[in-house]
């Protein structure tokens, strides 16, 4: 008799779920309007009520503004946190929306996926496999700033988010500095959670097309073979057309190499670890940006997103063992590369000389020269569908690469440095007591800065290095950073000067290049003197740059610093001297057991 009535209540739970109205509010307003961030939330809690065994709305953060970043946990069977997905052997998808929030199809979306996944039926087995980690709104400070005056490119919504967070800060060049409260509480959840697959949602600027999405996968040569191999199967083979199938026009990424004239080929925009692709890559993780085009109508490009995600959250719980097996083998490949001699780390890479043909769907288009901007002006024709065959240079190849060392020494004075570790959760040890060891390390000289801010640093964008052996005593507390981890590659982004998004590139280590110490001109006069009577080489080397270079001649200053700068008083200071060491397998052995191993910082 109970199991009756229990039966009954439930199905008549699941009636008055299906009965509800459970229109999103984008469709409500037949996507003229997208929802604010609390109507947003008050959906996905009207979800959650429905459906408590599919839904959990979770907080893992708070924007400078005080709001609440709010994450959706959903799962077939209750599985809400990575301790039970990983007992289940389940994948983990990350879905993100609105790190850019005026490119907000990846929240109306989500909404309407969640609910046919939990009450109305639609498609109520996509979660059977998979646990989905989703994100409706990354830069919430962004979404609730909303204008009709944000993106000028754009086809609608009414109303758009604003690019840069309230500090404005792009969240999608901080991935690796780690500046913003938002991306910080995002490292926490990455760590937690340590996803297979990340899926993040935006929309496109530049040119048009036919195509109503454009996505990019890392190249290749950023990642490890196993999870090259997944892309390529999971997302080319099967699930791109799968999407085509279902009447979408899709191109790989677009980034035209001469934005004026579409002919003239296709380059790869240049994703790197402040991107949310080129983290996960850093991370051994797959990743798949989707770009919806700008110009189509809103309601398409929500849909153009519906269906994406849900053919790749169907593919990965078709196949999880294969999603799950690449992840495995890629952490697994990091952590014995610490063990190879001969390994090698790009840290930078270049176009492959070779291109490819691509086959553009556009549209025709006229080129006329502009008397206000003195340039090409060109003007599409959308009523005209055109096909280009035009070049592809999308691949890259290694430029800058490495040796990578057994592990890196940060003094711990450095504090800046060690706290971007923890924040990225890269294990670490610290020394108990001084130790003087000699040790690898890097000269910087000659540095050049960007001539403005971006993102709140002066790059530093280039500088001469040279590695030279270094006594140093490392103080108690400082950090020993063993490569033998899965985070590994992460390290080497933020440690090795030359790699593009280095700690030393965003202006944390700016100091080690200022002099504290100086020559008043008098008596560098005198000491200029003595060099030029002991040093013959010194003085023809003096002569010739006072005749080779004008400016230099002409800056008393400038001649007075050549012979500082090549004195014992300024190589005292040790203007230049990275601090970070390289240290090499001995010295590592050396140095581990002065601390215990930290705890994992994700299950």
């Amino acid at each position: 008799m109970h199991r009756l009535l229990l039966s009954a209540l439930l199905g008549l739970a699941a009636f008055t779920a299906n009965a509800a109205d459970w229109t999103t509010p984008a469709e409500a307003a037949q996507f003229r309007t997208t929802p604010s961030y609390a109507d947003t939330l008050a959906y996905l809690q009207r979800l959650q009520r429905a459906a408590p065994s599919v839904i959990r709305l979770e907080t893992f953060g708070s924007t400078p503004q005080g709001r609440p970043m709010t994450v959706v946990i959903a799962s077939a069977d209750g599985t809400f946190d990575p301790a039970a997905a990983r007992a289940a052997h389940k994948p983990v998808v990350l879905l993100q929306a609105g790190i850019h929030p005026g490119e907000i199809e990846g929240k109306d979306a989500g909404l309407m996926l969640l609910r046919d996944i939990a009450v109305t039926g639609k498609v109520p087995h996509l979660l059977d496999q998979v646990v989905l980690v989703y994100i409706p709104v990354f830069s919430v400070d962004g979404h609730e700033n909303a204008s009709p005056y944000h993106r000028i490119n754009q086809n609608g919504p009414e109303r758009m988010g604003f690019r840069g967070q309230a500090q404005y800060l792009n969240l999608n060049r901080d991935y690796v500095k780690a500046d913003a409260p938002e991306m910080r509480a995002w490292l926490k959840l990455w760590q937690r959670w340590l996803p297979d697959f990340l899926i993040d949602v935006h929309t496109t600027d530049g040119a048009d097309y036919q195509y109503d999405l454009t996505w990019y996968t890392e190249d290749p040569h950023k990642l490890d073979p196993a999870l090259s191999a997944w892309q390529r199967d999971a997302i080319v083979k099967h699930v791109m057309p799968a999407y085509e199938k279902r009447g979408h026009l899709a191109s790989i990424y677009l980034e035209f190499k001469d934005g004026r004239d579409p002919r003239k080929g296709i380059i790869n925009f240049g994703s790197g670890p402040r991107f949310s692709t080129g983290y996960a890559a850093l991370q051994n993780r797959p990743a798949l940006l989707i770009e919806t085009h700008m110009l189509k109508p809103y309601a398409n490009r929500v849909r153009a997103v519906y269906d994406l995600v849900e053919l790749l959250l169907e593919q990965v719980g078709a196949h999880p063992a294969a999603l799950l097996a690449a992840t495995a083998k890629a952490d697994a490949d990091t952590i014995a590369r610490a063990h190879d001699a001969n390994a090698r780390v790009a840290l930078s890479f270049e176009p492959d000389p070779q291109p490819t043909r691509f086959e553009l769907k556009g549209y025709a288009f006229t080129l006329s020269h502009s008397d206000i901007s003195g340039s090409e002006w060109i003007r599409y024709d959308p009523r005209t569908p055109k096909r280009y065959t035009i070049d592809n240079w999308n691949g890259l190849l290694p430029d800058v690469s490495i040796a990578p060392p057994a592990a890196y020494a940060v003094p711990a004075p450095w504090t800046a440095v060690i706290e971007r570790l923890d924040a990225h959760g890269i294990a670490y040890r610290r020394t108990d007591r001084p130790l003087t060891i000699r040790a690898e390390g890097y000269q910087l000289d000659d540095p050049v800065w960007a001539s403005k801010p971006f993102e709140g640093h002066l790059m530093l964008r280039d500088f001469r290095l040279r590695a030279v052996p270094r006594e140093v005593t490392l103080p108690a507390g400082s950090a020993i950073v063993p490569l033998d981890q899965r985070a590994a590659n992460v390290a080497i982004e933020l440690l090795e000067p030359q790699a593009p998004d280095s700690l030393l590139r965003w202006g944390f280590l700016d100091a080690v290049f200022e002099a504290k110490e100086y020559g008043e001109p008098r008596v560098v006069e005198q000491l200029a003197r003595d060099m030029l009577a002991r040093d013959p080489a010194l003085k023809a080397a003096f002569a010739q740059k006072l005749h080779d270079d004008p400016a230099f001649a002409a800056d008393s200053r400038a001649r007075l610093a050549f012979f500082f700068e090549r004195s014992p008083w300024y190589a005292a200071q040790a203007v230049g001297a990275y601090p970070v060491l390289r240290l090499d397998a001995a010295q590592r052995r050396q140095l581990a057991p002065l601390a215990p191993t930290p705890a994992p910082r994700h299950p």
